[in-house]
């Protein structure tokens, strides 16, 4: 018998060590909704490339904001863009997600892009986005600086060393 009761008081300390918190009984910490949302941003904004990517220029135009084109200017700039998002798994890369309030959060990511090169061209950018109604939009400008829309166009060039005669 004296041998028996510490062997018990053993086995119910044991079984209280194991059992859950009353926090986690309760269900997910507070720090797994932001992880939610952040995932919620991830999501809304891989529908925008998607979109561009399908070329759904009306849909797509409805998940943006602060431009200054209307329907049909937007629709036609992104159609003859030099470079519109990859598909799969070139299409987004190593996302991080920063939230920094409710209606705004920057998507940092590694972006691949079909251009009029063959082969997948990879940007890494920070895009901002805005919480409008019931999911996230992103800039006009923003597309467009991804599309490689800009009004001064960048050639490199590549001369390789002569030798000095």
């Amino acid at each position: 018998m004296p041998v028996l009761r510490p062997l018990l008081i053993l086995i119910l300390l044991i079984a209280i060590a194991a059992a859950p918190s009353q926090g986690a009984r309760r269900g997910a910490p507070a720090q797994d909704s932001s992880s939610a949302s952040e995932a919620e941003v991830l999501k809304d904004f891989e529908t925008i490339l998607d979109l561009w990517r399908d070329g759904r220029f009306d849909e797509l135009y409805q998940h943006t904001n602060g431009g200054r084109d209307g329907r049909e200017k937007f629709a036609n700039r992104l159609a003859s863009a030099p470079r519109k998002p990859a598909c799969c798994w070139e299409k987004i890369q190593e996302a991080r997600v920063s939230l920094k309030s409710g209606k705004s959060a920057v998507v940092q990511a590694r972006l691949g892009f079909e251009a009029s090169t063959p082969g997948t061209e990879f940007v890494t950018k920070s895009i901002h986005l805005k919480r409008e109604g019931s999911g996230w939009s992103i800039a006009q400008s923003e597309i467009y600086s991804l599309a490689d829309l800009t009004s001064k166009k960048r050639r490199y060039k590549y001369l390789p060393i002569q030798p000095k005669k």
